[in-house]
């Protein structure tokens, strides 16, 4: 069980990289602000899921 619970961290902060590399790429060849900004959102919502996935997994690993 902890293989999948080693995976499904893995997919919750890859996809926070991966928005916060698009977003830095969209600002960087001077794309839409507005795209930049949604794409900062989804990163911050997407923390918070991570966040909330690995402290899901340490509280599972502790019982």
């Amino acid at each position: 069980m902890n293989t999948f619970s080693d995976v499904f961290v893995l997919v919750a902060v890859g996809a926070v990289v991966l928005v916060l590399a698009l977003g830095l790429v969209n600002m960087m060849r001077g794309g839409s602000a507005s795209r930049s900004q949604n794409l900062m959102r989804a990163r911050v919502l997407l923390q918070a899921l991570a966040l909330v996935v690995i402290m899901g997994v340490v509280w599972y690993r502790a019982l």
